[in-house]
């Protein structure tokens, strides 16, 4: 039995939210919240976010107990790209990219 969540489309680089998942990962959940709490980067309040949504999902709708809780799996794939432009000298332009990112966790029940 596994619970699930995802979020997409967060406007953060999938690349910098993977330095945070690297923290997390294979934890238990109150472990896992407890290193996001104190750890002082932006991705660090979206996964503790999505991390406390699959754990409602796991209680509510699989009827698991929320201590026994780990984290499975966890990623973080790149989103679709904003396409921006500013100008630069000379009548040029450089594009900036603004990158975002689907991230999934899926919780499982230790025996």
């Amino acid at each position: 039995m596994e619970a699930r969540a995802h979020v997409r489309h967060v406007r953060i680089s999938s690349r910098k939210v993977k330095l945070v998942i690297d923290l997390i990962r294979g934890k238990k959940v109150n472990e896992a919240l407890a290193i996001l709490r104190y750890t002082p980067k932006k991705a660090a309040v979206i996964l503790e976010k999505l991390i406390k949504s699959a754990a409602a999902n796991a209680e509510n709708n699989y009827d698991m107990n929320p201590d026994n809780l780990y984290i499975a799996e966890i990623y973080a794939n790149q989103g679709p790209t904003l396409k921006r432009f500013r100008p630069r000298a000379m009548g040029r332009a450089n594009m900036i990219r603004k990158r975002t990112s689907h991230i999934s966790v899926t919780l499982k029940e230790k025996e």
